[in-house]
């Protein structure tokens, strides 16, 4: 009896996974979650109220037939956000402070007026995704933009960098609800398998421009200045950028899946409602009250969580990339680490910036689709050049050292670029003409 009972101990002994194991295990994890920071973050700030409208009107007008465009994009803001992080773990500086000291004076300045210019516009309008948001839950504009306004700044003026990191990864996890929309969907799976394996081109207006759109949205300057001044300030070093690129592709992948599902969430109801015509969508607030019919009153609250945790990011990523960026221009001192003594134009600026757009959303009868618009032709103007600026430092020996991109990189990420700031410039171009009343695509 006792030997029996000796040996059913030694078996139970063998059937517990030792200490060691959970302790292995949970070491991986927290490592996993500690490498997480400005990749992840800048690459979801993207996804904001103007790109989840962006993303939640290619499913709704098209259904699953844009869903290729998703992959290569993935590609583009990985390939963009790594030279930028490289470069700030090499140099130590953001981007704005290299492109001072390698471009004319005069060049500098334009780029940072024409970013100054957009990005205060962007800015307004996630206050007013921030509002739209509440709004879907009953809380009027006059109370959800300075509530979100005070918050976001309390949160990062009143924190250390690592802190507000902290909770701008906190934000990203709301995305989920995204995913959780589309399940519940009920897509036709093969169909989606379909549209992202095989190109489908239509010569028609809104599918160029909505290409061109989804574009401009998951590759932002403001994502490249603010992901490279951010690993400056976090101190990444060489020696272990390894786990910062790697941060870098997750952030990535999960900010460009996150779209992917958005899309398909929009196709599977809207678009197979239409019987294949499509449906315009306004904005993303429109998108969430459209999809209540389809499923229903919670999987759309759902909708308008991802919406009101997308704008709260994408509110506090942007006025601390331009913080950032015109600080490092200019040669002031900058960081979410500085005291408002040793930082004052950064801070102010900051406070401004924010001020500026929970006042302007407050604002009754706004013309916020014209106003977006020339904002975003800002944005075209300006995408090409960041991106043909960061390729011609990241190549510059005396900058980068041995860190310099290699002959196969290049010959990519010349091509994205190119492909890129072509469509920005095909987008500009349409739209100057539609302001005298010419339509370039029928």
């Amino acid at each position: 009896m006792e030997q029996s009972t000796k040996e059913q101990a030694h078996i139970s002994k063998q059937r517990r996974p030792p200490r060691r194991l959970h302790r292995r295990i949970m070491r991986r994890l927290l490592f996993s979650l500690g490498i997480l920071g400005p990749g992840l973050i800048a690459a979801n700030a993207g996804n904001d109220p103007g790109g989840i409208a962006t993303y939640s009107s290619m499913g709704s007008q098209f259904g699953y037939q844009m869903l290729w465009v998703m992959p290569i994009l993935m590609l583009g803001v990985a390939m963009v956000q790594e030279m930028c992080a490289r470069m700030g773990a090499v140099t130590g500086k953001g981007l704005s402070d290299l492109i001072r000291e390698n471009f004319p004076l005069r060049l500098t300045l334009f780029v940072m007026f024409i970013f100054l210019l957009a990005n205060g516009g962007v800015i307004v309008s996630e206050f007013i995704g921030i509002a739209a948001a509440l709004g879907l839950f009953g809380i009027p504009s006059w109370i959800g933009a300075p509530c979100g306004g005070l918050l976001i700044w309390w949160l990062v003026a009143w924190g250390s960098y690592k802190r507000v990191e902290n909770i701008f990864l906190a934000l990203t996890f709301v995305f989920f609800a995204y995913v959780f929309s589309a399940f519940l969907a009920k897509p036709n799976w093969g169909q989606v398998l379909s549209g992202t394996l095989i190109p489908t081109i239509q010569v028609k207006g809104a599918f160029i421009l909505t290409l061109v759109a989804a574009v401009g949205t998951t590759i932002s300057p403001y994502m490249q200045l603010y992901i490279q001044s951010a690993v400056a300030e976090r101190g990444v070093q060489m020696s272990d950028y390894k786990y910062e690129r790697l941060e870098v592709y997750i952030g990535s992948i999960f900010s460009v899946s996150i779209a992917f599902f958005i899309i398909v969430s929009t196709a599977a109801t809207l678009f197979v409602a239409s019987h294949g015509k499509g449906v315009a969508l306004g904005s993303a607030a429109q998108a969430a009250q459209a999809l209540v019919p389809f499923l229903g009153i919670f999987a759309s609250r759902a909708f308008a969580v991802g919406l009101l945790g997308a704008a709260l990011l994408a509110s506090g990523v942007l006025p601390l990339s331009t913080s950032y960026s015109l600080s490092e221009a200019f040669g002031f001192e900058r960081g979410v680490g500085r005291t408002w003594n040793e930082a004052p134009f950064f801070w102010g600026l900051f406070t401004v910036l924010i001020l500026i757009g929970v006042v302007i959303a407050m604002l009754p009868n706004l013309p916020v689709i014209q106003i977006l618009l020339n904002l975003y032709l800002l944005n075209g103007l300006l995408l090409p050049i960041i991106l043909f600026a960061i390729l011609y430092l990241v190549n510059q020996k005396r900058l980068m050292g041995s860190y310099t991109n290699g002959l196969a990189y290049n010959v990519v990420s010349y091509t994205l670029a190119i492909v890129v700031s072509g469509l920005a410039v095909l987008y500009l171009f349409t739209q100057v003409l539609s302001f005298f009343g010419i339509q370039l695509f029928g």
